[in-house]
């Protein structure tokens, strides 16, 4: 028998840009669970996703919020915003995913079960095996191989460090130095699991399926990937920073 899941206050970070179709969707089926809210940080979306958010608030009136973000566009920049959003609304667990049904609702309630001796957790998708579909093999190389390259140069021992699936404890997001992260895209994921781990942070992995988006387009870009190359060096670099300014302290 699994374990038994008990309700709590979760709120569930959505970024969003363009995923005006998805996003109806993905909320509804959130929203199934009464101990859920969900907190929309759309990134000036040209498609409409905004609107369309506003009206799922207007439905779900208490449980849908959403952030119209402005200025620079990015993955990290809007994860900071809904951070510091969700940490002033006080929820005890704080979940983020991706708004295109690639990341399942379903695998949420064994997330927030395991959070009971975790401080981060992750859906994993290469913890038992391989669990993506639909994906060509082109992608499922370059991301099995990135997650082996953040392994070797940051020393973490996370299984999908990628994974932009999650959930936190509020009191370890509350001492993530948020003002200090520099990654704007999917090198974001990475940065604020090394610093989590660098606090401290228990960290478990839960398998999970991930299944390619059905509509929309994904955001991967050329300047993504460079940033992706360089945030682990980057990474590894500021550890050695901080051990060499732990030896110098009286």
């Amino acid at each position: 028998m699994g374990p038994v899941h008990v309700p709590t206050d979760v709120l569930i970070i959505l970024p969003t840009y363009n995923e005006r179709e998805n996003l109806p969707r993905v909320v509804e089926a959130l929203l199934r669970a009464p101990d859920r809210r969900v907190l929309v940080v759309d990134d000036a979306s040209p498609d409409g996703t905004g609107a369309v958010a506003e009206e799922l608030a207007g439905r779900f009136p208490h449980r849908v919020h959403v952030l119209h973000r402005t200025g620079p566009r990015g993955l990290g920049l809007s994860y900071v915003d809904g951070f510091r959003h969700a940490l002033a609304d006080g929820a005890p667990l704080i979940c983020q995913m991706d708004a295109d049904l690639s990341h399942d609702p379903e695998h949420l309630p064994g997330m927030i079960d395991a959070a009971a001796d975790a401080d981060l957790v992750i859906g994993s998708r290469y913890l038992s095996g391989i669990s993506v579909v639909n994906w060509p093999l082109r992608r499922l190389v370059l991301s099995i191989l990135a997650n082996a390259y953040v392994r070797r140069i940051t020393g973490t021992p996370v299984r999908d460090c990628t994974s932009g699936f999650r959930c936190w404890r509020r009191e370890t997001l509350a001492v993530l130095p948020l003002r200090q992260l520099r990654s704007n895209g999917y090198a974001f994921l990475v940065e604020t699991l090394v610093e989590a781990e660098a606090l401290g942070a228990r960290v478990r992995e839960v398998p999970i399926v991930f299944v390619e988006r059905r509509l929309g387009a994904s955001k991967l870009s050329t300047g993504v990937f460079v940033e992706s190359l360089l945030t682990p060096w980057r990474l590894r670099l500021r550890y050695v920073r901080r051990r060499i300014a732990a030896l110098w302290r009286p």
